[in-house]
């Protein structure tokens, strides 16, 4: 993960605040859902020519009303971050708060079928970002990741989903395969996707029960020892010459049909 650090706007909080650039939101949508789902944002940086831009009227009367410090900087304050798609708009926030894998089971509800989403070492930010996103909107109770050797909840991850961060729980676990036997022992059914699997995904019965879907790496696909733990595994057939999908594309569609099969029950 990295770790690098960042100063504030200028030298007087330069020393007396260090911030981490994971703690750091940017671009307008991400720092809208930031102040939409109350997150406890520090400051927020809009850039001086955005002062008087109506796309912005929403977001500083969000902060102004939250009571979260507005500062507006020049070019040159933007310039010190990683980040091209920043859109003049850079918030600081606590880190990311993550749930346990007991608390994310925890919010089943009676009557209701719950969907986690379960991420097999994702590295990519973007696809995690992207990953997280169409699990809230398939309506998803929590998304996992595992600690190493994946993608945490960073700038880019905030970023890429859109500000959906800001509204699904995201548990971290130290082993992907463990929190499958965890699933499995509260009555969750476990579907993973490979391209060598035998039943398609419009065959399987995704509708019936409490399900988490495990979305393998990006051209590895899930491990061999997650696979062992699936219930069953599922592929999407292809029709061009590539012989996979982006990893992103590949839970959009498998948590949609899911979407689909339990509307029409």
């Amino acid at each position: 993960m990295d770790r690098r650090r960042l100063g504030g706007s200028d030298r007087r909080n330069a020393r007396t605040e260090r911030v981490d650039l994971d703690d750091v939101i940017y671009g307008v949508h991400a720092v809208e859902e930031a102040l939409k789902a109350r997150e406890p944002l520090r400051r927020v940086h809009v850039g001086d020519e955005r002062k008087r831009d109506p796309a912005l009227r929403g977001l500083l009367a969000q902060a102004r009303d939250l009571g979260v410090t507005v500062r507006f900087e020049s070019r040159t304050f933007f310039s010190q971050f990683p980040y091209r798609a920043h859109q003049s708009v850079v918030a600081f926030g606590a880190p990311y708060d993550y749930v346990s894998l007991d608390e994310a089971v925890g919010l089943r509800r009676p009557g209701q079928r719950a969907l986690f989403v379960v991420l097999d070492h994702i590295t990519d930010p973007h696809n995690a970002g992207a990953i997280i996103r169409t699990a809230e909107c398939a309506g998803a109770t929590a998304v996992v990741l595992p600690e190493r050797r994946a993608a945490g909840v960073n700038a880019t991850v905030r970023k890429a989903s859109a500000g959906a961060t800001a509204h699904i729980p995201i548990a971290r676990v130290a082993n992907v395969a463990g929190a499958l036997r965890a699933l499995k022992k509260a009555g969750v059914w476990i579907v993973g996707t490979a391209a060598d699997a035998t039943e398609e995904y419009t065959a399987a019965d995704l509708a019936a029960s409490d399900l988490a879907v495990v979305i393998g790496a990006e051209g590895a696909g899930i491990s061999p020892v997650v696979r062992k733990e699936c219930d069953f595994v599922v592929s999407i057939p292809l029709a061009g010459a590539v012989g996979s999908l982006n990893a992103s594309v590949a839970a959009g569609v498998l948590l949609f049909e899911i979407l689909r099969q339990r509307s029409e029950r």
